[in-house]
């Protein structure tokens, strides 16, 4: 079999922060890519503002680097649950895989999701420990620990072979032993492993194209582009080629434009073949897992597998009497184009119409994959509303199911008792626990997806912070019933409009937890701080203070009172109760009852109990 041995087709997976983008780095810097005196910043890859401000990375991304007269193509993926999507494509256009373990935390719950996607599609492995440098790093009983997941996923014995390269992508350094004092500053074994293990691709650019799409961009220009591999023959400018969608109809055209990567550009190119990774623009319904193919030979390939997504929201229209104040798009239209074309490039992701004209049904993988999206559409200049998150349910064999996660956690030993507790509230089983060094304990539950809504918050807080948590989507199983797991505690809502006093939010902090600073307007119906209790308290949150010409004894005593609570935006989210929405504008978050009116409300919660009674 003829094989291409100039190129090499590898993905980067890891668990979330062991340093996926930061090894992607290096090797563009210590490869013969980029031209000299060329400086690079850190976590190239991640060229979105919201990746680079949360250090994640959210979409996949594609490089190329030249080493030794060999071109490696990398795919650089997420390591959040929330975007696994992103991942189980990317795993069909490459040859093999550097799995890339943190030398202290070890393997992770995403750490083996991403595995058993690359094992299933039958990928070549390099492990890669980074962080070797790390205070309380333990490389070698990694090198087990990876080994021990390798064998429970039902590896074959040519995956169990898998070379080991240990490296601190942060120095720039790597070698083949593990000890810290044999690295060197250089990327030279990591890119010999990489030469002598990953598979070339087959040469098979005799035959009829085969070119199948995995990636989604779009540009205003050329309009949607299909980034993905050539598997079979070759393509070039200007050929005629069939376009074979996921639902069997065919459409043919022409082939405008190609791209190829190489270091961190897109070039324009005018041919490639069986083996290459391009992009290719001049088709504006092109989907992901669709297949470009010879119009005289026209064969489809297999279509992509995507898991379906577990969380919904309802997105609707802004319609607070602050409506239209701060934001540039606020109309049913402009937000339903707008996620029709998230919809474009995000495959994880569903929108679907309800019966009410300004509101749609938003499905995802995660409460990050959809806070993601709301504040990338707030940033843009969209006001919407969005409801609490909500897990979908299936039926499965007529038994109404939900999505069940494992939950793996590290904490210090001394919250570990409280972890157990809150989780087995709500209604998570402990499956295991270890405990590790330096004070650790690891646990493993399996936990409802809703029960998991809203916890990471009340987690950092038990954990003072130094708890680490991780949870991966593991199956559908038979409904938790009468359980309805949610806020505990009620809400201060504002009675009127106009702006907050320091002198009325003396009186009503003693009630609970105040969320809005003095001088903040507000509206009727407005949530403006938590209850200690779990009843909903209406109060008059912009009352002044009497003036009179009577000076009393103490009466120009400073007013103060205690440092309310901001949310942020998941913190808002995980908040809300099934009777509020959280307001989400250009320049403020805002959380408010769905009925404004307090005699409406009042009358409905009242209806509402009367029902519960019966």
């Amino acid at each position: 079999m003829k094989t291409r041995d100039d190129i090499r087709n590898i993905a980067i997976i890891a668990h979330v922060d062991h340093g996926k983008t930061t090894l992607v780095n290096e090797m563009l810097k210590q490869s013969d890519t980029l031209p000299e005196h060329f400086s690079i910043e850190d976590r190239a890859m991640d060229t979105n503002a919201i990746e680079r401000e949360r250090g994640i990375t959210i979409l996949s991304k594609n490089t190329a680097v030249k080493y030794d007269n060999h071109q490696i193509n990398i795919l650089d993926t997420p390591g959040h649950a929330d975007f696994s999507g992103e991942v189980e494509r990317v795993m069909k256009m490459v040859d093999g895989v550097l799995l890339v373990v943190d030398a202290f935390e070890g393997t992770m719950p995403q750490t083996r999701f991403v595995l058993k996607k690359a094992l299933e599609q039958h990928l070549t492995p390099i492990v890669v420990i980074n962080k070797v440098d790390r205070k309380g790093a333990r490389p070698e009983e990694v090198v087990d620990e990876v080994l021990d997941l390798f064998i429970e996923l039902g590896a074959d014995e040519d995956q169990l072979d898998f070379p080991v390269v240990y490296t601190s992508a942060m120095n720039g350094t790597s070698s083949y032993d593990s000890d810290v004092s044999t690295q060197e500053h250089t990327m030279k074994p990591l890119f010999d492993t990489i030469i002598k293990t990953i598979p070339a691709p087959v040469d098979n650019s005799d035959e009829p194209l085969q070119f199948q799409v995995a990636i989604l961009d779009y540009n205003d220009f050329v309009g949607r582009i299909g980034i993905g591999r050539v598997f079979r023959g070759k393509i070039k400018v200007g050929d005629n080629v069939t376009l074979m969608k996921l639902d069997g109809s065919k459409k043919n055209f022409r082939v405008t434009k190609l791209f190829g990567f190489f270091g961190l550009k897109r070039l324009e190119i005018n041919e490639a073949e069986a083996g290459d990774l391009i992009a290719v623009s001049g088709m504006e319904d092109i989907n992901v897992g669709e297949t470009v193919a010879d119009a005289e030979h026209p064969e489809a390939i297999t279509p992509l597998r995507i898991d379906p997504p577990t969380l919904q929201m309802t997105f609707r229209t802004n319609d607070s009497p602050f409506a239209g104040r701060e934001g540039k798009f606020v109309t049913a239209r402009q937000l339903e184009d707008r996620l029709k074309r998230e919809m474009q490039t995000d495959v994880s992701l569903k929108v679907e119409d309800t019966d009410d004209p300004g509101a749609w049904t938003v499905s995802g993988r995660g409460e990050l994959h959809l806070s993601i999206l709301i504040e990338t559409l707030r940033r843009e200049g969209y006001e919407l509303s969005v409801s609490r998150p909500q897990v979908i349910y299936r039926e499965i064999d007529g038994v109404m199911s939900e999505p069940f996660e494992e939950v793996q956690i590290d904490t210090p030993d001394e919250y570990t008792g409280a972890v157990i507790d809150s989780l087995s509230k709500r209604k998570g089983e402990m499956k295991n626990m270890e405990p590790g060094e330096n004070g650790q304990t690891r646990l493993i539950f399996l936990a409802p997806s809703r029960g998991l809504i809203g916890y990471s918050t009340e987690f950092m807080t038990m954990t003072r912070g130094y708890g680490i948590m991780s949870h991966t989507f593991e199956k559908y199983a038979p409904v938790i019933k009468n359980w309805n797991p949610g806020r505990q505690k009620g809400t201060l809502v504002s009675m009127n409009a106009g702006k907050a006093t320091t002198y009325a939010m003396m009186g009503i902090e003693s009630r609970g937890q105040l969320l809005i600073d003095p001088g903040t307007e507000v509206y009727e119906g407005m949530i403006v701080g938590e209850n200690s209790r779990e009843n909903d308290i209406t109060v008059n949150i912009t009352k002044g203070k009497n003036l009179t010409n009577v000076r009393a004894a103490g009466s120009d005593e400073m007013a103060h009172i205690k440092t309310p609570t901001h949310f942020s935006l998941e913190e808002s989210l995980e908040f809300l109760n099934e009777d509020e929405y959280c307001e989400v504008t250009p320049e403020n978050i805002r959380l408010r009852k769905k009925t404004l009116n307090t005699n409406a409300r009042e009358k409905e919660a009242k209806r509402r109990r009367a029902a519960s009674r019966k």
